[in-house]
């Protein structure tokens, strides 16, 4: 008994040290290095992230510097240890959306400590394979919430916009004070610059989509705002280089309540990683991403990060499109990202300090912007009525209640739309006994009082009332057979309704006789009394014909039997 104990322990340890393998860096990683173009898509990317990493910092409600950090850490563990070569990762409008209120509520030390946990919840994940499951997120939810971060990301903007200091843990509260602000005593120079910003990225992305149009617009803005004395706020101080690593102090007993709010930042951070990894495999050829290792990545990313004072972390489609595009062809062109803006952040955050609130506000803006395909979301709004209610359904919930509630909501409904299809799909006909034409015999069943019906399609909870309990009510003939051979799925409601509806024939005179049940669905069937409404044991068969031939002796007893005993 020991040993066997043993060898168990050792082949459980052995397959834990394989997993662990598959998981970590390899040679091949560094096989794809194209050093030009990795190079040139690198320091491209990092002019792009630039201004989006200060920006989602003062977003986040931890600083222009923390949202630096983060692109810096994040972007280069997750570039080493992720699932991607092109992936590129840091801070994410929909990332600040959820560290908003956990800010609000816990402090920049509660940030740091949701960070930590979401690291080893997204680690956890990726070790238990869970990456597969993004294959099941359906388009019209991914959509919705697409625009449902943008819509967020773009009001977030508001308060920097009108150039007021309000605060509100949620986005249309926050939206409404800001205006009821600046109504008050209007400002107009950051609203300009906003403006000339968000036109002058949404420009030049659309002339030059490979130019760093942000970082172009950002420094115009800056340098016209100190030169013509505007007065529009700039972000302010920022620290130079990466600060000493240090664990954040929280008290012990708030881990519990932070242990949710970390589920919420995991959740997101697994998502959106997965989906831009999704879509950078369908940018370049030849990339196919590992889900679980980009899961892993993005969970030591986000245990690095916030040791560095940085907020939590996630891939960011935007940057990946922009590293794809320049054409990166290697794990290196992340890497040199995050080179970029520690180079920045060591010799340039004088200048960088100047930058105008109202500026990053105006990259943010266009950012959302961008983010919205009008042409996919139109095409999604006329598919079904179904896609466009669970597009619309999960962009509404990420506006009013928060990003991973509205991403359950949308699979609520969207699982709700497909079950509805599905039972659609499911039939019962009255068919001939074999697929060539059997009309004479159909009709000799008939005078004989036999009748044979095929179910076609998933037997399940949506699917097996109507249908079924229509069948209840056939009068008028002697048999029924149910052919199951076409059954696709069968649950417990599907198979207690078959159960009830067969007990109802049987209770009126009527034997049901089965065919062709599939051996995979032989157990609901049973364990749910399917089996035991039968009038008879031998009332179940293999194959139709036989149940056709059982079915016109038994027919033919009961004509000449005066007590018509339906046990045979």
């Amino acid at each position: 008994m020991d040993q066997e104990a043993s060898r168990k322990g050792r082949e459980r340890l052995r397959r834990a040290a394989s997993r662990t393998v598959e998981l970590l860096p390899r040679r091949r990683d560094w096989t794809h290095i194209a050093a030009g173009r990795d190079l040139t898509a690198g320091v491209m990317v990092g002019l792009v992230a630039l201004p989006l990493a200060l920006g989602f910092g003062v977003s986040s409600g931890m600083g222009a510097g923390a949202g630096l950090v983060t692109a810096i850490v994040a972007g280069a563990l997750a570039a080493v240890f992720g699932g991607s070569r092109v992936q590129v990762s840091g801070p994410t409008g929909a990332m600040t959306v959820v560290l908003v209120p956990i800010i609000a509520t816990y402090g920049r030390d509660g940030v740091l400590v949701v960070g930590l946990l979401a690291g080893l919840i997204l680690i956890g994940l990726g070790y238990l394979g869970a990456g597969r499951f993004i294959r099941y997120v359906p388009i019209p939810v991914v959509e919705g919430f697409t625009v449902g971060i943008a819509v967020i990301i773009a009001l977030q903007q508001i308060p920097a916009v009108l150039g007021v200091r309000v605060h509100a843990d949620n986005v249309l509260v926050l939206t409404f004070r800001a205006v009821e602000s600046w109504a008050a005593d209007p400002v107009w120079a950051p609203l300009a610059v906003t403006i000339g910003v968000a036109l002058g990225v949404l420009a030049l992305a659309r002339v030059a989509p490979r130019f760093p149009g942000s970082l172009v617009a950002v420094a115009v803005a800056t340098a016209a705002n100190a030169t013509l004395d505007w007065g529009a706020a700039p972000i302010g101080h920022i620290p130079s280089g990466l600060p000493a690593p240090s664990l954040p102090t929280v008290q012990f007993a708030d881990l519990d309540a932070l242990l949710l709010p970390a589920i919420a930042v995991a959740a997101l951070a697994a998502l959106e990683s997965l989906l831009s990894a999704t879509v950078a495999d369908a940018m370049s050829v030849g990339q196919r991403h590992d889900s679980n290792r980009e899961l892993v990545g993005q969970g030591l990313a986000n245990l690095g990060a916030p040791l560095f004072g940085g907020i939590p972390a996630t891939a960011a489609i935007a940057r990946t499109a922009v590293n794809v595009r320049s054409g990166a062809a290697s794990r290196l062109a992340a890497l040199t990202h995050s080179l970029v803006l520690l180079l920045v952040a060591l010799v340039a955050t004088r200048w960088v300090a100047e930058i105008p609130l109202a500026a990053l506000a105006g990259v943010l803006i266009a950012t959302a912007v961008q983010m919205v395909k009008v042409s996919s979301l139109g095409a999604l709004l006329r598919s079904t009525r179904g896609d466009a209610a669970v597009l619309a359904v999960t962009a509404v919930a990420t506006i009013v209640v928060d990003l991973v509630t509205a991403v359950l909501v949308g699979l609520v409904v969207a699982g709700f739309f497909a079950l509805q299809q599905t039972a659609k799909a499911a039939r019962l006909d009255e068919v001939p006994l074999d697929e060539t034409d059997h009309t004479d015999e159909e009709r000799s069943l008939l005078d004989e009082q036999i009748i044979a019906y095929r179910i076609d399609g998933p037997l399940f909870f949506a699917a097996a009332h109507d249908f079924l309990l229509e069948l209840a009510e056939i009068s008028h003939v002697r048999v029924v057979v149910l052919r199951m051979s076409r059954v696709t799925t069968i649950d417990a409601t599907g198979a207690s309704v078959l159960a009830d509806t067969i007990g109802r024939l049987e209770g009126r005179g009527i034997t049901v006789l089965l065919s062709g049940v599939q051996p995979l669905h032989e157990r609901v069937l049973s364990e749910l009394g399917v089996y035991d409404r039968l009038a008879h044991e031998r009332h179940l068969f293999t194959t139709t014909p036989e149940a056709i031939a059982h079915a016109r002796l038994h027919a033919s007893r009961v004509a000449h039997t005066p007590t018509h005993d339906t046990r045979s």
